[in-house]
């Protein structure tokens, strides 16, 4: 299975509150922008010199936590009940 076939595996409860909150100025003096990289769902993208975050298609891996350097994403599961749903049966 390939990564973008898992959006077809899964449903979202989305929560008014996001679960990671990043702090874009730490961001701006990033030299690799990992998080746009390795983001499965693509939930990061770098435009105009300024990073843009939607939590709401997040697959809850932690990846971007992972390799952010600069410390600048807050990630947390979700509040009970919202977040990601796999179907994989």
């Amino acid at each position: 299975m390939i990564v973008e076939e898992i959006f077809n595996l899964v449903k979202y409860e989305i929560d008014d509150r996001a679960h990671i909150i990043v702090d874009t100025a730490k961001c701006a003096n990033c030299d690799h922008k990992a998080c746009v990289i390795c983001c499965p769902a693509a939930c990061y993208s770098w435009e105009s010199g300024k990073l843009n975050f939607a939590y709401e298609a997040c697959l809850e891996c932690g990846t971007c936590e992972i390799v952010c350097d600069k410390k600048a994403i807050d990630w947390h599961y979700p509040r009970g009940g919202f977040g990601v749903c796999f179907r994989l049966t």
